[in-house]
C-alpha cells in the first residue's frame, strides 16, 4: 500500500464483501460450507467467486453466507441457494468455474442447474 487512496479502495472493497454477507429478510441467500473439509476442497475460492459475480452484476437482495460442516464431506464444496420463499437447492462439488452459471441460470433466471445437483 503506497497511498491513502489505495487504503480507501481496500476499505471499500472489503465493505462491499461484508455487506454481501449480511442477509436480511427477502434476500436470496447463498450458503457456502466452510468447515475444514469444505475449505480443503476449495470452498474459499467458490465463496470469492460468488461475491465477485454478485458485485459485477450489481445484484441486490443476494447475500453470501458461510456455514460449518454440512455433513457430506465427499461432495464438498457444497452450496445451498435459499430463495426468499424458503426453497432450498443444494449444489455439490461446486468450483469457481460453475459459479457464473449458477448465478446466471438460478439466481437471475430462476432455473435450477440440474447437472450440479447431488445425484443419488
Amino acid at each position: 500500500m503506497k497511498s491513502f487512496a489505495e487504503l480507501q479502495a481496500i476499505r471499500d472493497r472489503l465493505k462491499t464483501e461484508v455487506n454481501q454477507r449480511e442477509s436480511g429478510e427477502g434476500d436470496t441467500r447463498i450458503v457456502v460450507g466452510m468447515a475444514t473439509c469444505g475449505i480443503a476442497a476449495g470452498a474459499r475460492p467458490v465463496m470469492t467467486a460468488f461475491n465477485r459475480e454478485i458485485e459485477v452484476r450489481k445484484l441486490s437482495g443476494v447475500k453470501t453466507v458461510q456455514t460449518g460442516c454440512i455433513g457430506m464431506c465427499r461432495l464438498e464444496p457444497i452450496v445451498d441457494v435459499i430463495t426468499p420463499d424458503g426453497k432450498k437447492v443444494t449444489y455439490v462439488k461446486v468450483t469457481p468455474e460453475k459459479v457464473s452459471r449458477i448465478v446466471n441460470e438460478h439466481i437471475v433466471n430462476g432455473n435450477v442447474v440440474d447437472e450440479f445437483l447431488m445425484k443419488e
